[in-house]
């Protein structure tokens, strides 16, 4: 259908006088126009981004007789080249501007089969599909993402608490895992995706709770001798502690001493003349803890025969062997400081790394539990996880290495826009090094966020492709809308009035800026949101506190 001639040209923008007012009334914000281009074979493709009537006065100076001129207008995001013949393909929709459209040019509204036939040609141009719902203003018209692209520059899931976001991810992930070699880990803090467990190639594993232990395989134990010198610093070390220079010395020349006698007893001479504070290699902290009390208490010879004196360390450490004694004794870090024989086992790294990273035999998604991990320490064990896996992706020869996605749910929990210590820091820069360089190594990020305001902007700022469900927050509203490429204008302005499962898309993964309603996942996942209206209707005996009482107590609901 004909809607009017191009009336000014702005670079990624124009604006479009129509032709009657009953045509205006007829077109719709973010409908697609197609405008005729002056190269043969190709027509360009833009987004309505407003709809204007305008009153134009030719009024005379002291003429107040004189009429007002009505004109209609539309403005026009310029988003890519719809091209009938390139090389041996036909119907070809590519994000780039051949050529600007000149004064005058024609301009169509598409509309029923047309706008289908559009549709179609823009989701089948995909290689690798990843279905996501349909078009909202093509309903017989799929969405088809390019799953290469989706992956490879990184993707954000973002939508404020009950726009369905959880859905979204549950489909992606559904896709995924019907892929024979998928490789997926997804980081679930509240258990929220437990049931996709039911998929087949989705396997769930749970960060070993207070009450946990090593005979169940499902159970994931993070030993502190994975962490890195600077990661035991930020857990266990005081800097506002007079003493911490000692602390750190000591704590540092320690370790290097048991890791050593660890690597002579496993005979491991290669890695002996090689490995450094930060390698991965077991070693007691029970005797760790024991040898630093004995620095701390430590008596040396004095300046006269016969005489002691207290020793270079002494009284230096108290503090900090209290606090690692107290960190140690924590039921609920259990998962980190339990000294199971087999944890400290040289081969036990190899284990973990294939429970993570392996994939077939029905484990290519990896569900990992967090509920259980104490708040305060989670942006530092995701942070370890990510490190781990970006770390052997690094040292895995390029003809092995295999790509594994990361979905960060709840990401604004341990991937924060501003840190508040170093724990917190140390955890957001694997992270932030996989944003970055994951890429090259196969290892990418899906963030997911309800408040993408309080999320990592270096991270955000690496993503690519951008799935944003109704945001009614005006902060975090701002943070995707200067995420958007600047040529979709006013397009971002939708996410406050978007339905329940729909969403804006955009990105390298999809051809053009839609907006999607996302398909509902066959296995849907555990919602947090309770029905207080529907339950306090109900007829109820009392909950059992006493029970939540003594689980609370004894860090277990066994």
């Amino acid at each position: 259908m004909q809607l009017g001639k191009v009336q000014s040209v702005d670079t990624g923008n124009i604006t479009v006088k129509v032709d009657s007012e009953d045509l205006l009334n007829s077109v719709q914000v973010n409908q697609i126009i197609q405008i005729r281009s002056t190269k043969i074979g190709e027509k360009i493709i833009g987004l309505i981004s407003k709809i204007l009537r305008k009153a134009l006065s030719d009024k005379i100076e002291d003429d107040e007789d004189a009429d007002f001129v009505i004109e209609n207008v539309i403005k026009v995001n310029l988003v890519g080249t719809f091209i009938e013949k390139d090389g041996t393909m036909k119907n070809v929709f590519k994000r780039t501007l051949n050529t600007v459209p000149s004064i005058n040019a024609d301009c169509f509204l598409l509309t029923g089969s047309e706008l289908t036939e559009f549709m179609k040609t823009i989701s089948s141009s995909s290689e690798n599909p990843l279905k996501v719902g349909k078009y909202t203003i093509a309903e017989e018209s799929e969405v088809n993402l390019d799953g290469n692209k989706f992956f490879q520059r990184h993707a954000v899931i973002v939508g404020g608490t009950g726009s369905g976001k959880s859905w979204t991810v549950a489909n992606v992930l559904e896709s995924a895992s019907k892929l024979q070699s998928v490789n997926s880990i997804v980081l679930d803090l509240h258990g929220e995706y437990i049931p996709l467990s039911e998929l087949a190639n989705v396997s769930l594993l749970k960060i070993a709770g207070p009450s946990d232990d090593c005979s169940n395989p499902d159970n994931i134990f993070l030993p502190y001798w994975l962490l890195s010198y600077e990661e035991i610093e930020s857990l266990l070390l005081d800097r506002s502690d007079s003493n911490a220079p000692n602390q750190s010395r000591a704590l540092f020349d320690l370790i290097i001493k048991l890791k050593k006698e660890k690597l002579e007893a496993e005979s491991k001479h290669d890695v002996l003349n090689n490995f450094t504070v930060e390698s991965p290699i077991p070693f007691s902290i029970s005797t760790l803890l024991r040898e630093l009390d004995d620095e701390d208490q430590k008596m040396v010879e004095g300046a006269r025969s016969g005489t002691e004196k207290q020793g270079p360390l002494f009284g230096k450490l108290t503090r900090f062997v209290q606090r690692l004694s107290s960190k140690k004794e924590d039921k609920r870090l259990n998962f980190l400081f339990n000294e199971d024989p087999s944890l400290l086992e040289y081969d036990w790294f190899s284990i973990l790394i294939k429970k993570l990273l392996d994939f077939g035999k029905g484990s290519g998604i990896k569900i990992i539990d967090f509920s259980e991990v104490p708040s305060d320490i989670l942006p530092l064990i995701t942070g370890l996880l990510a490190r781990l896996i970006f770390s052997i992706q690094q040292w895995t020869d390029e003809s092995n290495r295999h790509p594994i996605s990361i979905f960060c749910d709840e990401a604004h929990l341990y991937l924060p826009a501003n840190t508040k210590g170093s724990i917190e820091e140390k955890g957001l820069q694997s992270f932030e090094r996989i944003s970055k360089e994951g890429r090259k190594y196969g290892v990418s990020l899906v963030v997911i966020s309800q408040r993408p305001s309080d999320v990592s902007k270096t991270i955000l700022s690496q993503c690519g492709n951008f799935i944003a469900m109704r945001l009614t927050n005006p902060d975090d509203q701002n943070v995707i809308k200067r995420l958007f490429p600047d040529n979709l204008g006013d397009f971002a302005n939708l996410l406050p009035i978007l339905d329940i499962g729909e969403a804006l898309i955009v990105g390298d993964a999809s051809l053009l800026p839609s907006r999607v309603q996302i398909d509902k996942p066959t296995v849907k996942p555990k919602s947090a949101t309770i029905d207080f209206w529907d339950e306090w209707s109900k007829q109820k005996d009392n909950v059992n506190l006493d029970f939540a009482v003594e689980a609370l107590r004894k860090q277990s609901k066994v």
